[in-house]
């Protein structure tokens, strides 16, 4: 269990708090009035700064000393007094001014597969003369255990780059979370903070059913003359042992690869004839599970199966019918079809 979580019991309070919709809709409201861009330059107008729980102690301390320093006359309480006060003074001002001037660059966002944690990497760029410490980013949450920090230092006059992941509970493309971003250097008694809402997508894939099935039977091609019936998965769509003297254009070198790696020598060639008589169609009609979730991770599975084998193979879902091929291309307009489906 991650230590970082809410508790359940919390979780469950917040839900049934009398003012969690208002709370909602309130987030809901000033969010959608942050603007869409994945280039960030923070100024007066979108950096903001508060007290942090040090800082009204201190705050507490300092009244307390002034009143107990006027009371009995101490010249050196005042100068205590004047000196932490000075010095937190300059602290927020040294704070605000870490984050003030920052440049934030999200770079686009590749495509993840439901189950994982989505990266973003974030460039943080500064034109300052001197460097900025203690930068934290985040996904914005709802409670400060919701929030995982990646710090970092930026460079006088250069760049740094960091890493924020989020886990999407659902597949399909979604926007980038609103991010944020914080600072409490120097002293740690000012917070100051932005929000940022950028407009990037992400695309989600379904998760691969685990342990992946065997692919399924080929069908006839269309204006084909074979009737022999389609084979196996050992067998499929004219894959066969190597025998000697068959062109090197139809070794399956992706399979082949896998072999020596695993310490064979195995070759995998493609037979022409059984090509020229099936050909394989992954049709979510036929994945045979009750649950159209279920049945689009095994189509993913397939798919992945399939470009792992070097077979040519097709899709077909409803609307949407997706030409045998191969190769990365091929893959990648699978699994965003399967993941838009």
């Amino acid at each position: 269990m991650d230590p970082a979580a809410p508790a359940p019991w919390r979780t469950a309070l917040a839900r049934l708090s009398p003012l969690a919709p208002f709370r909602k809709r309130f987030q809901n409201w000033w969010q959608a009035r942050l603007p869409l861009s994945d280039t960030l330059l923070l100024t007066q107008r979108n950096v903001y700064i508060l007290p942090t729980s040090s800082g009204w102690m201190l705050a507490l301390t300092l009244a307390v000393l002034l009143v107990a320093s006027i009371n009995y006359q101490l010249n050196l309480g005042y100068l205590l007094t004047f000196l932490l006060a000075g010095s937190a003074a300059a602290g927020m001002h040294i704070c605000h001014a870490n984050l003030r001037g920052l440049t934030l660059h999200l770079k686009a966002p590749e495509p993840q597969f439901m189950g994982t944690s989505t990266a973003f990497e974030l460039q943080l760029s500064s034109d300052r003369k001197s460097p900025r410490y203690g930068i934290a980013l985040s996904v914005h949450g709802t409670g400060k255990a919701e929030h995982h920090w990646a710090w970092t230092d930026v460079p006088a006059q250069g760049q740094a780059s960091v890493q924020v992941a989020f886990r999407p509970t659902r597949r399909g493309l979604h926007r980038v979370p609103t991010l944020t971003a914080e600072t409490r250097f120097p002293l740690g008694t000012f917070r100051v903070w932005t929000y940022w809402r950028p407009a990037s997508e992400v695309l989600v894939y379904p998760a691969p059913e685990v342990p992946a099935p065997p692919l399924p039977p080929g069908e006839p091609r269309a204006g084909g003359t074979g009737s022999a019936p389609s084979q196996g998965i050992g067998e499929f769509d004219g894959v066969r042992a190597y025998r000697r003297g068959d062109p090197l254009k139809l070794v399956v070198w992706k399979k082949a690869a896998k072999s020596l790696a695993t310490g064979t020598d195995d070759l995998v060639s493609r037979d022409a004839q059984q090509a020229q008589r099936h050909e394989l169609w992954l049709d979510l009609a036929r994945a045979a599970l009750p649950d159209h979730e279920a049945r689009v991770s095994r189509l993913t599975a397939w798919v992945l199966q399939a470009d792992r084998l070097g077979l040519d193979y097709g899709l077909r879902l409803p609307g949407v019918e997706i030409a045998p091929d191969t190769g990365a291309a091929h893959r990648r307009r699978c699994l965003e079809a399967l993941a838009l489906c």
